[in-house]
C-alpha cells in the first residue's frame, strides 16, 4: 500500500502544490503592485466587489490570496467589512477557473508547457541578468515575461502533479477503505461532503482535492454524485485557511472570515438535496465526467453567490 499509493499519491500531490504555489506567486508579483489599490478604489458596491473579486481570483488563480488580502486590509482600516462582502463572493465565481481547465483534460500539454516556460525564463536571463544584450538589461516587460514563464512552469507542473495522481487510482479502487468510504457514501451522500471538508481543511487547496476526484471519477472508481458531494465539502473546507488567517485581527478582519464560511457553509446546505439535479445539468454541459465535476463545482459558486449578493445590500452590515 505504501509504494503502490501513499508514495506515488504524496509524491504527485507535492507536483501539484508545487505546480500551484509558483502559479500564484508568479502571477501575484505581475498583479501584486496593482491589486491592493484595486481592491481599495473598485469596491463601492457589492456588486463592484464580486466583479473585482472574480477577476482578481480568476487571475490569482487563489481564492484564498484573495480572501487572505482582504482581511489584512480591512485590518490596516483600508477597507471595510461591508465593501468585502462582494469580493467574497467573486473569489468563489473565480476560483472555478482552476478547476475548468484541470476539467479540460490538458495534461497531454504538461511537458511542452515546461519545455516552453523553461525556454522563456532562460531567455530573459540571458537578456537581462547575463546582459547579452546590454541594451535590453532593466527593460520591465523581461521582469514581466519572466514572471509569465514562471507561472506557465506552474501550470506545468500542475498537471503533471494530476497525472502523477490519477495513476494510483486503480490502487486505491482496490483499497478496502476506499470501498468503506464508498459504501457509506452511496448510502448517504453526506459523508462524502464532509470528506471533502476534510481533506480541504488539511490540506488548504480545494483545487488539490477537486483535481483528485475528477481523476477518480474519470476512471470510474467514484459514482459522479458522490463525487460532486465532495466538490461541495471542498469549498467549506477552503474557508479554513481564511478562518486562520484572521485569528488575532480585528473584529472587522473576523468577519470577513466568517462571512466566507457562511456563504460556503449556507451554499453546500442549500445545494445537498440537489445534487441529482446539479449532476444532470452539469452531464449535459460536459463530454466527459471530469468535465462534469468542474461544471459542477462552476454552476454552485456561481448560483450561491448570485443568491447571497441581494443579501449583502441589507442595511444591517453597513452599521457592521
Amino acid at each position: 500500500m505504501v509504494q503502490t499509493i501513499l508514495v506515488p499519491m504524496l509524491l504527485g500531490f507535492s507536483v501539484f502544490m508545487c505546480g500551484m504555489k509558483l502559479m500564484e506567486l508568479a502571477l501575484h508579483r505581475l498583479a501584486g503592485p496593482y491589486l491592493n489599490g484595486l481592491l481599495e478604489r473598485s469596491t463601492a458596491t457589492p456588486i463592484h466587489g464580486l466583479a473585482i473579486g472574480t477577476a482578481s481570483t480568476a487571475f490569482l488563480q487563489s481564492s484564498t490570496a484573495v480572501t487572505v488580502i482582504a482581511i489584512g486590509m480591512v485590518n490596516a482600516r483600508l477597507l471595510t467589512f461591508p465593501r468585502t462582502l462582494g469580493i467574497i463572493l467573486g473569489t468563489n465565481i473565480g476560483t472555478c477557473i482552476t478547476t475548468e481547465l484541470i476539467g479540460l483534460n490538458l495534461n497531454k500539454l504538461a511537458v511542452p508547457l515546461l519545455i516552453t516556460s523553461i525556454g522563456l525564463w532562460l531567455t530573459t536571463a540571458l537578456l537581462g541578468e547575463v546582459r547579452l544584450v546590454p541594451a535590453l538589461r532593466g527593460f520591465k516587460w523581461l521582469e514581466q515575461i519572466r514572471s509569465s514563464s514562471v507561472a506557465l512552469c506552474g501550470f506545468g507542473l500542475l498537471l503533471t502533479g494530476i497525472t502523477m495522481m490519477q495513476v494510483v487510482g486503480p490502487a486505491i479502487q482496490g483499497s478496502d477503505m476506499f470501498r468503506w468510504f464508498l459504501a457509506k457514501a452511496g448510502e448517504n451522500l453526506w459523508w462524502g461532503l464532509a470528506a471533502g471538508a476534510v481533506l480541504t481543511a488539511a490540506v488548504h487547496s480545494s483545487a488539490a482535492v477537486i483535481g483528485i476526484i475528477m481523476g477518480f471519477v474519470s476512471i470510474g472508481a467514484m459514482p459522479i454524485e458522490i463525487g460532486i458531494a465532495v466538490v461541495l465539502g471542498a469549498n467549506v473546507g477552503t474557508c479554513a485557511t481564511a478562518l486562520l488567517a484572521s485569528i488575532g485581527g480585528s473584529k472587522a478582519g473576523q468577519y470577513v472570515a466568517w462571512s466566507h464560511i457562511v456563504l460556503n457553509l449556507g451554499g453546500a446546505l442549500l445545494f445537498m438535496p440537489f445534487i441529482g439535479e446539479l449532476d444532470a445539468v452539469s452531464s449535459w454541459l460536459a463530454s466527459t465526467p471530469a468535465g462534469t465535476i468542474a461544471h459542477s463545482q462552476t454552476i454552485f459558486n456561481i448560483l450561491s453567490s448570485l443568491i447571497a449578493l441581494p443579501f449583502c445590500y441589507l442595511p444591517v452590515f453597513r452599521k457592521v
